[in-house]
């Protein structure tokens, strides 16, 4: 136990050691030093404000906080024999007839995209995004509500004129936030009872996004129309994200008894049961095959980063080679006492670790203020773009990434010089 606790002391100090001469080192050549950090904070910030986007589009933000437990299913497609196709949002008709009676999910909602409808303040036209639901869409997704309630499956059913309003809404149309439950919304013509008041969903959740939500009944959709395309979603939520697979199989054997809707031009009927992340990927690459494709835009991405970070890192390696050449004294002095290799190049990856954390603490303020700028300009609808934990969190461990990647070569080069030959000022 003694020898342990000498060892973690003896760690400590050598740590601590090696931080003080690094903060020395960096002050010495301050030019050096300012665009070393100008370099990586710069880089980190696109990195983190790119990584922000993703987060906050994906990520288990309010209303999915259960993201790794929904699962989606909103693209159709139809194959025709001479090897076209027709791609497009789902019916509610579809949705009701092959996704509504699965079995292994937990729950199962159908809703329809938001539309843009009017409503009047006085002689003020407001805008209202209104979107359509059943009552199990406030079951699979977590709205924050500031009072009142959401609707239930019953009202659904009884086709009842409520509505579940935000905030900017509820300030917009009654002039506060609060205190408007009971009161009336009337928005094309059509009058519903607020019961309800959420917080601003981000616009990047357009899945659940909308100014406000009425019951599916009140809309036009018909369960019994045949036809496959329309203007809906089926969001279902697993008992545990292990489940997501088996909820998956049982779609794809569903998908399987769809009839094409005209035998003689189309030979086949696809959709598919995918995760967040998942269904936005195939909403971009309008494909509903068997490849989702997240793992070949994870990999464009991770390829893209690694790039992005490659021209700064070679910048740095070149300014530690020149502050190697200025310590040739210092590191002959370091091995003529005894220091090893290997303290030589922890002790410089401590010195390039130490820049990388400080350039990665300007690079997370700068990417703060960038965010801030892209929310305050109403860009994207109700978008909180913040630095939560897991983008601080990538922030450091990016920066760490930089330091390990800029700095391993110059360490070892730093190793390799000869202490006669160091004690003398040449760096052979």
């Amino acid at each position: 136990m003694t020898d342990k606790y000498g060892v973690l002391l003896h760690f400590k100090i050598m740590i601590i050691s090696y931080l003080k001469i690094a903060w020395k080192v960096l002050l010495r050549r301050k030019f050096f030093t300012a665009i070393s950090l100008f370099g990586i904070s710069f880089t980190l910030m696109i990195l983190l404000v790119v990584y922000a986007f993703y987060d906050h589009t994906v990520g288990p933000h309010t209303p999915e906080k259960k993201v790794d437990r929904l699962v989606f299913v909103n693209r159709m497609t139809v194959g025709f024999k001479d090897g076209g196709q027709n791609n497009g949002t789902a019916s509610y008709g579809f949705l009701e007839r092959y996704v509504r009676p699965l079995r292994t999910p937990e729950t199962v909602s159908i809703s329809s995209y938001f539309g843009s409808t009017a409503a009047y303040v006085g002689n003020q036209k407001l805008d209202v995004d209104l979107k359509y639901t059943d009552g199990q869409f406030w079951q699979v997704l977590d709205f924050d509500f500031l009072e009142g309630r959401p609707y239930t499956v019953r009202e659904v059913g009884e086709g009842a004129h409520v509505v579940v309003i935000n905030e900017r809404t509820s300030r917009a149309y009654f002039g506060t936030p609060r205190g408007v439950v009971g009161r009336t919304l009337e928005t094309d013509r059509v009058r519903y009872r607020v019961v309800g008041v959420v917080r601003n969903v981000p616009g990047m959740r357009f899945n659940s996004y909308a100014d406000a939500w009425v019951p599916i009944t009140t809309g036009t959709f018909d369960a019994k129309d045949q036809g496959l395309f329309g203007n809906c979603l089926a969001i279902m939520l697993a008992r545990r994200p292990a489940d997501i697979p088996a909820i998956q199989a049982e779609f794809d054997q569903a998908i399987k008894r769809v009839p094409v809707p005209d035998p003689k031009t189309q030979d086949k009927v696809s959709s598919s049961a995918s995760t967040l992340l998942a269904s936005l990927v195939r909403w971009v690459n309008n494909d509903n095959g068997p490849n989702d494709g997240v793992r070949q835009l994870l990999g464009k991405v991770l390829a893209f980063a690694l790039l992005f970070m490659l021209l700064p890192a070679l910048n740095l390696v070149n300014i530690n080679v020149s502050r190697i050449l200025e310590r040739t004294s210092e590191i002959g002095v370091r091995k003529a006492f005894g220091a090893t290799s290997g303290t030589l190049i922890a002790q410089f990856l401590v010195e390039n670790i130490l820049l990388t954390l400080l350039g990665g603490l300007l690079g997370l303020g700068l990417a703060a203020g960038m965010l801030a700028l892209i929310d305050g300009s109403g860009f994207i609808p109700y978008t909180t773009l913040t630095l939560n934990p897991r983008i601080f969190a990538s922030g450091l461990l990016l920066s760490v990434l930089f330091g390990l990647l800029s700095g391993v070569y110059p360490a070892y080069k730093m190793s390799k010089l000869h202490a006669v030959q160091a004690l003398k000022g040449s760096s052979n």
